[in-house]
């Protein structure tokens, strides 16, 4: 047992399935721009480093200027804020394991790379009554993860101290995030990335189901 005190979760591929609606918000812009869509296997390796980059990967290369980029964002961060909940869900077992930790007294953040708005609306939505101590996103002036600020921020919201820190993610940014952050991590394997990127990241644990979670505490 490692006496945690405060998990901190990222959003999507982590807590919820979002790769639906942000496949279909992008798609939409796209189609406003006239330009090709793409399927939801391909958004799959286009998330997890913020809207910019999804935006970025889903242009085709000779026509990521940054009017257009910018142009294509406002018009997905539109068209998403109206539709975000359409399709996304809590990963099986999610709720469960927020109560339970929060229960516990276990202290909960969210730390993610989705612009804030989003990130506190969806927070919102899925966990009402859930006590969360800090629900970060993508905000000017802050840099995205792997840099570690974010987690710097909760722990500074929090109080606890690195080694009473458990960061779940499903990604190699996750995993690079905890130890550039000095946190012990866990790699979820039911979000957007494979096993094999958790683990050459450097995932501290990884677990396959969202109860397991609670056995690291």
């Amino acid at each position: 047992m490692e006496n945690t005190e405060l998990v901190i979760f990222d959003l999507d591929g982590t807590l919820l399935d979002t790769l639906g609606d942000l496949a279909k918000a992008c798609n939409a812009a796209l189609a406003r721009h006239g330009l090709p869509q793409h399927t939801l296997a391909e958004y799959r390796t286009f998330v997890g480093n913020g809207i910019l980059r999804l935006v970025e990967r889903a242009l085709p290369a000779k026509l990521r200027s940054a009017e257009r980029v910018a142009a294509v964002r406002a018009d997905f961060v539109a068209y998403y804020m109206e539709h975000i909940d359409r399709h996304t869900r809590p990963y099986p077992g999610i709720p469960e394991l927020v109560a339970e930790l929060d229960r516990r007294d276990v202290s909960l953040a969210v730390a993610s790379n989705k612009f804030q708005a989003g990130t506190e609306k969806l927070v919102r939505r899925f966990f009402p009554g859930v006590r969360f101590a800090a629900v970060l996103g993508q905000r000017p002036g802050v840099p995205l993860k792997p840099d570690p600020t974010v987690v710097g921020e909760v722990l500074a919201a929090t109080g606890v101290p690195r080694g009473r820190v458990l960061y779940a993610g499903d990604s190699g940014v996750d995993m690079e995030t905890a130890a550039a952050a000095g946190v012990r991590s866990v790699g979820v394997t039911w979000g957007f990335r494979t096993r094999e990127e958790l683990t050459a990241a450097g995932a501290v644990h990884i677990v396959d189901r969202a109860e397991e979670i609670l056995a690291l505490l």
